[in-house]
């Protein structure tokens, strides 16, 4: 049946989206992918992958354009701005991508009459040492701009489905890691500091906890709710393997052959301590030991793909919102 369907993946240049491209691509499918390419959107990332490929905006008038053009029977929506350090110093960008944005494509979903998945984040429910663990009907709690903002475009999501009946749902994976994860974030940063000898700067005590996901394990799950999951449903799509930051990256050093060396910084605003979800389904994801294995080979054999990422910005140990909030350059 998957053979047939046309499915259009917004954001599909990115880390998950490429991810999820490829997921179609083994199950006969041919994407749309519409990115605008961003500073975390390469085409790089599709390398290998069979899609058809337009360059623009969810906010924007074009999106309406093009995928009235392609007719997609599934739309899968993963543009979007998602480092908290970044909404931190730049919150407008992330209201205008992450909230406009999805009521862009709710609207063009509800003009096609398209089934739409919207895909969200675990941080929608806040601090879970605060709040306790989250199933997929707690109260949405953000603590950041960026899951401000991600819980506004699910709210958004519900009233289309009950105001216009779209045909819409939405997945919440929790933190994800694998290849093609920018540098930004902190396995991948982790692995490339330490293989070019430098420190890895952590937040604060670095004990804060997060539910790790590889990318593949959510990308298969993300196609299987775009395909067949229940319309007006929230979906949580937790790793089920729960690790401190420290604990991260001493797997990495293990992985590695050599070890991570920590420089603690100055935590961040509004530092959520624990993410935890209660899953909606059932499934299997693999374990960190084989995950961040599988990624920091990954890293180590294509240096092609991530050393054109490395800015000034990558070198600094200069806490990274501090820095942009006092108005130095961007990365």
């Amino acid at each position: 049946m998957a053979e047939s369907v046309r499915v259009a993946v917004l954001g599909g240049a990115g880390f998950i989206g490429s991810a999820v491209v490829r997921e179609l691509n083994s199950r006969g499918v041919r994407p749309l992918v519409f990115d605008l390419l961003t500073y975390a959107g390469r085409l790089e990332n599709l390398r290998g992958a069979d899609y058809e490929f337009v360059r623009g905006d969810i906010r924007g008038a074009e999106l309406h354009e093009v995928l009235s053009g392609f007719r997609p029977e599934v739309i899968i929506n993963l543009a979007a701005e998602t480092h908290v350090d970044r909404s931190i110093y730049a919150p407008q960008d992330f209201v205008t991508t992450n909230v406009v944005g999805t009521v862009n494509v709710l609207e063009a979903a509800r003009r096609l009459g398209a089934r739409l998945l919207h895909v969200s984040t675990d941080e929608v429910f806040g601090d879970s040492s605060v709040y306790g663990c989250a199933d997929e009907s707690s109260p949405l709690r953000p603590s950041s701009p960026y899951s401000a903002s991600k819980a506004s475009a699910e709210h958004f999501v519900f009233a289309y489905v009950r105001t216009y009946k779209v045909e819409a749902l939405v997945a919440r994976p929790s933190n994800n890691y694998g290849p093609r994860q920018h540098p930004e974030k902190l396995i991948p940063k982790a692995i490339i500091r330490t293989l070019l000898g430098l420190e890895v700067p952590l937040y604060g005590s670095g004990l804060q906890r997060r539910d790790w996901m590889y990318v593949e394990d959510t990308a298969r799950l993300l196609v299987d709710l775009a395909l067949r999951g229940e319309a007006g449903r929230a979906y949580n799509l937790p790793g089920g393997h729960t690790l401190t930051n420290i604990q991260v990256l001493q797997l990495i050093g293990k992985f590695m052959g050599r070890e991570v060396r920590v420089k603690h910084v100055e935590d961040r605003p509004g530092h959520d301590v624990e993410y935890c979800m209660r899953p909606s389904v059932s499934y299997e994801a693999r374990p960190p030991e084989v995950g961040i294995a599988e990624t920091v080979r990954w890293y180590l054999d294509n240096r092609w793909w991530w050393e054109p990422l490395l800015g000034d910005r990558f070198f600094s140990d200069e806490v990274p919102w501090r820095a942009e909030a006092q108005g130095r350059r961007s990365p």
